[in-house]
């Protein structure tokens, strides 16, 4: 069978499926083929946070209730504990009080959530179903491609029927993980990126595990040897489900079925209790960020683009953010208004922000280990007092990993080549803070408007020029330069002193991603230019 489509995304996973949601929310075509089933994750869970930026993204598609109706209760506490079991001595309790169903923060209407892959991915799939510019297609192994100046030819074979399809598809998005033929035909990676280490999940069943110690609930759980934190056991969904994270060194486990998986459960817990083993996977923690994110018409995002260890939580969210990203993009192409200068900017804007998580992500990961502490799990003064110190210094050095709004929301697309700069001084950036800004590049302010409405609400399908108060100069000259190139265009005009004083600017112009593109307390001299520059039809 010959297939056509504007789109080809390879990879069922979270990033394939925002990428097929957000064209599809755009009006633009695309067909998604996943080699598993659709149910790929269940024996296998992967990434549990939602950060706020993404859920972000899932208001705008439509189903951030979704999520959060899928995910952990909104009741129960994101706290991290470290302990020496938990039924042993607490080191240290972080509280994550912001985090979770419906609280309220200043800068953003939508908190961070836990909702594992085994529930998300469903909530995007089938909002990416709904659309009827979209196919999905399970089953179906991507084998290899060609392109050209014009296209991508590439072959796929339902494992089902066993039979064969071409498809041809304006541009190819490769969003099939760290081992992907994609990479492989181009030839880049070879060496799948730098090995941290090997370590082994167990993947279990355990009603109430918190009335078998006196820590209370919380949905990570660090566990603390004299040599270092040793195990983690995440909670995945405030219930009966739960998964340990044996951390291990450079050389891979045993295999799984010569795990003693009871007398580590006992351990971690401090006392034998009831359990149902689900799975026992082993896996390898990389830290990779690749050369280039666009070859020609192919383009990479999520895993396949940059690999990291999951230690804050950054891997599925980056991701996330490459396919919002890449998403308008391709769209804005294939509707005929992007310059030639525009699907460039995918790589120059993600890039630099995978570089700086996976280097987070390592940082964080090695700061779990600390020299040897042997009176550590003593109950005598000495290993009181050790504990103390300890704990102390996990606050002070960890608490970026848990308390990281300036990784979710902070990241900003300054040397972008559809971005304006406007002179001024970048703002510090920081991992734990995040303080608004209408710096060109950053992602628009968030404030509730006066009808309850976020601000974030009003970007999304086009650009859009905010006029902070109605004495401020017209957008005419913007609304005809748009017409001119066909970019999509509206204007906001809002006289509320909050989003005056948080703009910061009196004339904002905002992406159809919700970053900012332009700003100016007046009108430029040549309107026309700036469009250029951030529609792509500027030279480099």
């Amino acid at each position: 069978m010959n297939i056509e489509t504007p789109v080809l995304i390879v990879g069922g996973g979270p990033v394939g499926l925002a990428l097929a949601l957000e064209l599809g929310w755009r009006g633009a075509a695309c067909l998604l083929v996943e080699a598993l089933d659709r149910d790929g994750y269940k024996t296998h869970p992967r990434a549990n946070l939602v950060n706020s930026r993404t859920m972000e993204f899932c208001r705008r598609w439509g189903i951030a209730g979704r999520v959060k109706e899928a995910g952990t209760p909104p009741g129960y506490p994101h706290t991290a504990m470290y302990v020496t079991s938990l039924r042993g001595h607490l080191i240290a309790r972080i509280d994550r009080p912001q985090h979770g169903g419906g609280r309220q923060i200043a800068f953003t209407p939508e908190p961070p959530q836990r909702c594992n892959q085994i529930w998300f991915d469903p909530v995007l799939r089938e909002r990416a179903e709904g659309f009827s510019n979209v196919r999905l297609r399970y089953r179906w192994r991507f084998d290899s491609f060609v392109q050209d100046a014009e296209s991508v030819t590439s072959s796929v074979t339902d494992t089902t029927t066993g039979e064969s399809h071409t498809i041809r598809s304006a541009y190819l998005a490769a969003c099939c993980g760290g081992r992907s033929p994609i990479r492989r035909i181009l030839g880049v990676d070879k060496n799948e990126g730098e090995v941290l280490g090997a370590p082994l999940s167990i993947y279990f069943r355990a009603e109430n595990l918190w009335d078998y110690h006196d820590k209370g609930k919380g949905v990570l759980h660090f566990i603390v040897g004299p040599a270092g934190v040793w195990a983690t056991l995440n909670s995945l969904n405030g219930g009966d489900l739960w998964r340990v994270t044996l951390h291990g060194g450079a050389k891979e486990h045993a295999p799984a079925k010569a795990v003693d998986h009871k007398s580590i459960l006992t351990r971690i817990v401090g006392v034998d209790f009831p359990y149902e083993l689900i799975a026992i996977s082993p896996w390898v923690r990389r830290k990779l960020v690749t050369a280039a994110y666009r070859h020609g018409r192919v383009f990479l995002a999520g895993d396949c683009a940059h690999q990291n260890t999951p230690t804050g939580g950054y891997g599925m969210n980056t991701g996330m953010g490459d396919a919002v990203d890449l998403g308008w993009k391709l769209a804005a192409a294939l509707a005929g208004w992007a310059g030639p200068g525009f699907l460039d900017s995918y790589d120059a804007e993600r890039r630099p922000v995978a570089l700086r998580n996976v280097e987070e992500a390592t940082r964080n990961f090695h700061m779990r280990s600390f020299a040897p502490i042997p009176e550590l799990v003593e109950a005598a003064p000495a290993g009181e007092a050790a504990r103390k110190r300890l704990g102390d210094e996990i606050v002070k050095r960890t608490g970026r990993e848990l308390l990281s709004d300036g990784i979710a929301l902070g990241y900003r697309y300054d040397g972008s080549p559809i971005v304006c700069p406007d002179g001024s001084e970048p703002p510090p950036v920081s991992v734990t803070e995040y303080v608004q800004t209408s710096f060109p590049g950053a992602r628009a302010p968030h404030v509730r408007l006066a009808d309850g409405r976020s601000t974030l609400d009003l970007f999304g399908k086009a650009y859009v020029m905010l006029r902070l108060s109605r004495d401020t100069p017209e957008a005419a000259s913007f609304e005809e330069a748009a017409r001119r190139r066909g970019a999509p265009f509206e204007v906001a005009t809002i006289d509320e002193p909050a989003v005056v004083s948080a703009y910061e600017k009196k004339l904002v112009l905002v992406r159809p991603d919700g970053h900012v593109a332009w700003r100016g307390d007046s009108l430029p001299a040549d309107a026309d230019a700036v469009v250029a520059r951030a529609t792509g039809a500027l030279p480099n």
